[in-house]
């Protein structure tokens, strides 16, 4: 048994080494982090003629949607929070949303049952993707550059192709049995009788084209015309809704940031219809009430205070959050102080049971598979984006004639509010299914500003609705236990979402004494999986210095010059 502690002791500490002796990527002008090395080149190249973030954020993103297509896209969705050199702070929303034919019942069988297929597999599943009309808009406003300019790398890398590597080679061989069901998507996906390898090039054809009129004619290019009929037209004949109205009405939102501070650091972060910004302040407003000492991370007293605050917060979030444009959101109350300091009054010595905090309905559970991006310039303008399909390459379906994948977003919304899904939780009221609304989110976006009112973090992740407890950690690790960035971002996480009643944790993030002293308080240990996978950057400013890094649980990279 001894032993058994000290393999486990060694085996931590080495984890630990390992973060820290890992410096992240260090720049001098600009850096941009994503989950592709390509797409992260093609922002920096931006950046080095001349471009500003928002620039190379478009380009970054235009460059996803065809290195990265299980969660880059211009079939799915997100948000993007900006930061200028001049001190304005602004938010886009790039939501999907459901067709004007949509119907709260809509994914009920004959039995009433909630029915996930329907939601997650087929046409239906798919929301009226936003993610051509907020980079297009984000890019008219506030960036510098053309839409030829900003995409046309983009476009070389679909028509001429790039090559796979290994890790995406095994992603694609993966979903073969589910990319043949579809004749679009097992052309380009798939090889017949074969399979991918790395180093190999990936050229869609399709894409380009769809890349090209959208380069000619701008929004027009995607939401209405050739494009926008094929969709509509394939839509219909496999009894999906989005209709040719539906692409032509869409519209994305700018909208006013969620404002908070953490100790003297001013939070900017993204508001409904994603929960993520209200989720993290109503969390840091809390856990500033507390003192971490440097050597508690890790600890069960730590873990345990972060967990009890969390359940708070995502009962909060499953009550309250919803699309606000159709649903009273208490932002206000959220997000106060005063809401941190009574959760914090509520944190005991011992677990409180999750069904003795609230009544309120627990949120549906998201997909994991999105991308997160991070930009920096060095004119003082920051950028923070979190944009997906949903599941890992969306609905797996691809538009036939355009290339691209369409999201499954639908399965975002409350199926049947009050009623157990698959997973045992429910879903709340304010996130039932109604035209033209936006599904809740978990993404968090963020970026973190000094007392100075420069940026000093930009960081956000996929994972679902562990997004925003990857982000919280990581802005903890910087702030309360001065970690870099690589290291804030290397280290095991965790994760308590008020129900299901656990805490899930990496691997090496709890050593078994912990866990018994997490038990002995009361709590659930749940299992052991990999939580989000962050892009970071941080900004010194007493050395002049931008430090990017890109998580290990991922494939990305972090490029700065």
């Amino acid at each position: 048994m001894f032993f058994k502690y000290l393999v486990l002791f060694f085996l931590f500490i080495s984890f630990s080494i390992s973060a820290k002796s890992k410096a992240p990527v260090r720049a001098k002008k600009g850096m941009v982090v994503s989950a592709s090395e390509i797409a992260s080149n093609v922002g920096v190249d931006i950046l080095k003629k001349g471009g500003n973030a928002v620039d190379a954020a478009v380009a970054t993103a235009f460059a996803l949607a065809v290195t990265y297509p299980q969660a880059g896209n211009i079939g799915g969705g997100g948000f993007m929070v900006i930061h200028l050199k001049d001190g304005t702070n602004t938010t886009i929303d790039f939501r999907e949303k459901a067709p004007q034919s949509a119907f709260r019942d809509m994914f009920l069988d004959e039995d009433g049952n909630f029915d996930i297929r329907k939601s997650t597999e087929g046409w239906t599943s798919s929301g009226v993707p936003g993610s051509v009309a907020g980079m297009l808009f984000a890019l008219k406003k506030y960036g510098t550059m053309s839409r030829k300019e900003v995409m046309q790398p983009a476009l070389k890398l679909a028509s001429g192709g790039f090559p796979i590597t290994y890790r995406f080679a095994k992603a694609l061989n993966y979903y073969k049995a589910e990319f043949v069901k579809h004749e679009s998507t097992k052309k380009i996906f798939t090889k017949e009788n074969k399979l991918f390898y790395e180093g190999e090039l990936l050229i869609q054809k399709d894409l380009a084209k769809t890349l090209s009129l959208i380069i000619k004619n701008g929004s027009d290019g995607f939401y209405k015309g050739e494009v926008a009929n094929l969709i509509s037209k394939q839509s219909k004949e496999n009894g999906g809704l989005i209709s040719v109205e539906d692409l032509a009405n869409y519209s994305h939102a700018e909208r006013t940031p969620i404002f908070g501070t953490y100790r003297g650091n001013k939070i900017v972060s993204m508001g409904p219809p994603s929960s993520g910004g209200i989720a993290l302040m109503e969390a840091l407003n809390s856990l500033e009430n507390f003192k971490f000492e440097q050597n508690s991370w890790g600890s069960s007293e730590y873990i345990h205070t972060v967990s009890e605050v969390l359940k708070y917060v995502y009962a909060d979030r499953a009550e309250h959050l919803g699309d606000e444009d159709f649903y009273p959101v208490p932002k206000k109350w959220l997000i106060s102080k005063e809401r941190g300091k009574e959760i914090a009054t509520l944190v005991g010595k011992n677990a409180v049971p999750s069904n003795k905090i609230s009544h309120a309905n627990p949120p549906k559970k998201e997909s994991e598979e999105t991308t997160h991006y991070s930009v920096v310039d060095y004119k003082g303008n920051a950028v923070s984006v979190t944009t997906t399909l949903n599941s890992t390459f969306g609905n797996k379906i691809v538009v036939e004639g355009a290339g691209f994948l369409l999201n499954n977003e639908m399965d975002d919304f409350s199926a049947k509010p009050g009623t157990a899904n698959q997973f045992g939780l429910l879903g709340g009221e304010a996130n039932s299914i109604e035209p033209n609304k936006r599904m809740l989110s978990a993404m968090t976006p963020t970026i973190v500003l000094n007392s100075n009112n420069k940026p000093y973090i930009v960081v956000g992740a996929p994972g679902g609705s562990t997004i925003i407890t990857t982000v919280m950690q990581i802005i903890l690790n910087v702030i309360d236990f001065d970690m870099d960035i690589q290291e804030a971002i290397n280290r095991p996480r965790f994760h308590h979402q008020w129900k299901p009643e656990q805490i899930d944790y990496e691997h090496l993030g709890m050593t078994d004494d912990v866990k018994k002293n997490l038990i002995s308080k009361g709590h659930f240990i749940g299992r052991e999986r990999t939580l989000g996978r962050a892009e970071g950057i941080i900004i010194d400013y007493k050395n002049n210095i931008i430090w990017g890094a890109s998580d290990p649980r991922g494939y990305g990279k972090a490029v700065g010059y």
